[in-house]
């Protein structure tokens, strides 16, 4: 499709210690579809990014940003395939997508804590710093990493109730009961900056998302081709998005 975006890295091939200039190794692959990019600067200024591990013989992960229109529609606009979740691979991933898909000022991406995510977020030249984006963390990911130190389901519900206070007050009446039942509760909790993980403190960015839920959707849309060959793959995302645009836009 002309307009689409496509950037592929390989790695050298090295034969008895000597490069072989004839042969190269696939690495990373970024792709986005120009529909998608289009669609993108009508949506809600916030993405959703997470992996998706692939399996059987061709292994690696599938790096997809979600976005959500108006109408709570959402789909993927852009993919990544890189060999996993590392310090490489995610400011392979951001850099591009940032360049050619979501150049927009003020844009929210919500993610997990991984560190890959957090440098290549924070990079000088990324484009992704305050005021250009911002970020906030999955108040899911945020309560499993509680739960694994805070045993009981009441404390890990009060963290998320507190999060998703929308007024300061409100999350002060939750975060009180959490302090009650043990203030090391607080204490973790308060080594996270607001605004990052609660509501009241993103100053409307959010529009009421605080998990990565979304981008778990994008399963269902990439069913039965998470084990097939690159040029497969990319086809299959090809397709399924041309038939997922057609049934949105027969519901309206």
């Amino acid at each position: 499709m002309a307009g689409t975006v496509a950037v592929l890295r390989t790695s050298p091939v090295r034969v008895g210690g000597q490069l072989d200039e004839s042969r190269a190794y696939f690495h990373r692959l970024f792709w986005a579809f120009p529909p998608c990019i289009e669609a993108f600067r009508h949506c809600k200024p916030l993405i959703s990014i997470d992996g998706t591990h692939l399996y059987g013989k061709y292994e690696g992960t599938l790096l997809v940003p979600i976005a959500q229109d108006g109408n709570s529609n959402i789909f993927p606009v852009a993919f990544a395939l890189v060999e996993g979740e590392n310090a490489e691979s995610w400011p392979f991933f951001l850099s591009h997508l940032r360049e050619h898909v979501t150049p927009q000022p003020g844009l929210l991406v919500i993610s997990n804590r991984h560190n890959g995510i957090k440098a290549a977020l924070e990079a000088p030249d990324g484009g992704w710093l305050p005021p250009s984006a911002y970020r906030a963390f999955c108040i899911r990911h945020v309560a499993a990493n509680f739960a694994l130190i805070f045993k009981g389901k009441d404390a890990r519900k009060l963290l998320v109730n507190a999060a998703y206070a929308k007024t300061e007050v409100k999350f002060h009446y939750w975060f009180d009961i959490l302090r009650s039942e043990d203030p090391a509760m607080c204490d973790w909790a308060n080594r996270i900056e607001y605004s990052l993980w609660t509501q009241h403190c993103d100053e409307g960015r959010g529009f009421g998302h605080m998990t990565t839920n979304i981008s778990e959707c994008v399963n269902s849309i990439l069913k039965g081709v998470r084990n097939v060959p690159v040029c497969s793959l990319v086809k299959a995302t090809y397709g399924r998005l041309a038939e997922l645009f057609c049934s949105q836009r027969e519901r309206g």
